[in-house]
């Protein structure tokens, strides 16, 4: 992203997963990337609450769903964290949104991402669903290895 952006602002919970990012940073001389340690909801809420717009945002988080039992909880954290996102985007901005929780399926998170971006107040568009289009790879038979779902997402309006 730094190569393509004016700046970018890398958030994660982990204070070892914020060092690596300023260590890789600087390692390759990039100057544009800020690391900054924290929870990403209340991120998301307090740079809407300023005002902040972004023309791109990606969110790869966790797995919300180790369980089956972890579902209905992860479907609420995924369009919570979606919804957020969506608010900071400016019009015309992409919406990067991946998942690794094997028991939301794509279909769920698409779902989710429409109601996301219906409480956002959003017109998105589809640009690329990354497992449809191979970019994300399983094998037959094994239901265990489709689990990371992305989509590519334009807000409209």
């Amino acid at each position: 992203m730094a190569a393509n952006a004016d700046e970018v602002l890398a958030v994660d919970v982990s204070t070892e997963a914020v060092a690596r990012v300023q260590r890789n940073a600087a390692l390759n001389g990039v100057t544009n990337v800020t690391a900054r340690e924290a929870n990403v909801f209340d991120l998301l809420h307090e740079l809407d609450g300023r005002g902040e717009r972004f023309d791109t945002v990606i969110l790869d988080p966790p797995a919300f769903a180790k369980s089956k039992s972890a579902v209905e909880k992860a479907r609420r954290g995924y369009k919570e964290i979606n919804l957020r996102a969506l608010k900071l985007l400016q019009p015309g901005g992409c919406l990067i949104t991946c998942s690794c929780s094997y028991h939301v399926h794509e279909g769920d998170l698409e779902g989710i991402l429409a109601d996301a971006a219906a409480d956002a107040g959003a017109t998105v568009s589809v640009v690329e669903n990354a497992a449809r289009r191979g970019t994300i790879r399983s094998c037959l038979g094994v239901p265990e290895t489709y689990y990371l779902k992305c989509f590519v997402l334009r807000k409209l309006a």
